[in-house]
């Protein structure tokens, strides 16, 4: 049966050279030069934008974790590039990651209602807790924190940014010249929030956004990751590898938001997918081979074992994985993620060098080669079938991989009903569908001079 959420949202995963970790070895790609220049960024997306997607997004972790030998690791801090994109765009949504483990909420909270400011109400944060102790130790800490705990701080987090971005009422300003007042001193409320974790006094020194509350996206698929995503989130971007496990992931969301009181129709949900395209399905499918071929095997192999929590030395390149592998319960990093990769490799009986070539192209998100109608039937297959309202586009290469997108399978889509011609709105709430927050405190005095 064809289920049909409602319009489909389309994300721009931007990263570098591209998703697959070989990118950077193809001949179009300038890997010393391309992660921290501001103009190539700005190109990556006026090309999404020229597309007519829902949004770009930038992820983000406060430390050095990669080896720098196995890929180009060289970043810029997203919400300032994000404000420099906004400078050369108009209507495509700008999505930043921010640790709210090592963050604090006033500052954070302050930089995303600027940047909703800067650019006309298109600023969403992909919240995330960091999942890496490289990251605990740039902070002073010599571990880091345990994953539940890192979740309750989050949801503190948040309660604290929402009541920031909720602290200026949208009348607030006045500018009466003529009785010399600026602002109305009753319309700006002080949280006086005191809790757990954070102890906030003051108002915001930023006016209410455009938006009202930049969009919430979260990317966790743990227990504790879910249960945040559909107590706070918009937007989800998730990995699966199959139909069925995508169907179970979307079914088992929404049914927590409604639990939290919430309309699953609000929480959307976008599972990532690595397109590889061709003319036709052979060239499509040499282009896969091209990359794989140069991945670096040992790199790749030390970076599996540092997921799996083991030693190099216990992933022979020619044998599936270990049996005796750690239970998620023992793992304090990113849970949803180390779960995938194990269960990828035992459904298929892939040997590490098989893994390591799959985990290449998207590291666990669904990877996909074929023309341009086979990647949109790809897309609409899942998206009839109850597994996601959109997807978040992860190109297995930059810029080319971006602009195949945009010019061949965008279209079909459009021609298929299934994705806009053009953008109704201009923030990016309005491309999600989603209302623009009210304010609690205008509720309230509303309430009170209605009895």
């Amino acid at each position: 049966m064809t289920h049909r959420p409602g319009p489909l949202h389309l994300n721009a995963f931007l990263m570098s050279t591209g998703h697959h970790e070989a990118s950077w070895r193809l001949p179009e790609s300038d890997p010393t030069y391309l992660s921290t220049n501001i103009a190539y960024l700005q190109r990556l997306a006026q090309t999404a934008e020229r597309g007519k997607l829902d949004s770009i997004f930038f992820a983000d972790g406060p430390a050095q974790s990669r080896d720098v030998g196995r890929r180009p690791a060289g970043t810029l801090e997203p919400t300032v590039v994000l404000a420099a994109i906004a400078a050369v765009t108009q209507r495509i949504g700008l999505i930043a990651t921010a640790s709210t483990t090592y963050n604090d909420p006033y500052n954070l909270a302050r930089r995303f209602a600027s940047l909703d400011h800067i650019s006309g109400g298109r600023v969403g944060w992909n919240v995330v807790t960091t999942a890496f102790v490289e990251a605990a130790r740039n902070f002073g800490l010599d571990e880091q924190p345990p994953h539940h705990e890192r979740y309750e701080r989050a949801a503190e987090f948040l309660e604290v940014s929402l009541k920031l971005w909720d602290s200026w009422e949208d009348d607030a300003e006045v500018g009466d010249k003529e009785a010399g007042v600026w602002g109305d001193s009753s319309r700006v409320h002080p949280i006086e929030h005191v809790g757990r974790y954070f102890s906030v006094a003051g108002a915001l020194t930023t006016p209410r956004s455009p938006q009202a509350h930049p969009l919430l996206v979260q990317a966790g698929s743990s227990e504790d990751g879910k249960d945040l995503a559909a107590r706070y989130a918009e937007a989800v971007f998730t990995a699966q590898q199959t139909l069925e496990d995508a169907q179970a992931f979307y079914t088992d969301l929404k049914r927590r938001a409604v639990e939290w009181g919430r309309d699953p129709a609000t929480v959307l949900v976008l599972p990532g997918i690595v397109p590889v395209i061709g003319a036709t399905e052979a060239e499509a499918r040499e282009k896969e081979d091209e990359l794989d071929r140069l991945i670096t095997p040992e790199y790749a192999r030390v970076q599996l074992a540092k997921t799996l929590r083991v030693d190099p030395d216990d992933l022979p390149l020619d044998r599936e994985l270990p049996a005796d592998l750690p239970s998620e319960d023992e793992i304090e990093g990113a849970k949803s993620r180390y779960t995938l990769i194990v269960n990828l490799a035992r459904r298929e009986r892939l040997t590490v060098r098989q893994l390591i070539g799959r985990l290449g192209g998207g590291r666990g998100h669904r990877t996909f080669s074929g023309t341009a109608v086979q990647v949109a039937d790809a897309i609409q297959d899942w998206y009839d079938h109850g597994a996601a309202d959109g997807f978040n586009i992860m190109p297995a290469v930059l810029p080319s991989g971006l602009e195949d997108f945009v010019d061949d399978v965008v279209p079909i889509l459009v021609e298929r009903g299934l994705f806009r011609s053009e953008y109704a709105g201009t923030t990016l709430r309005e491309h999600y569908g989603l209302a623009r927050p009210a304010n609690p405190h205008t509720l309230a005095r509303t309430e009170v001079a209605a009895r």
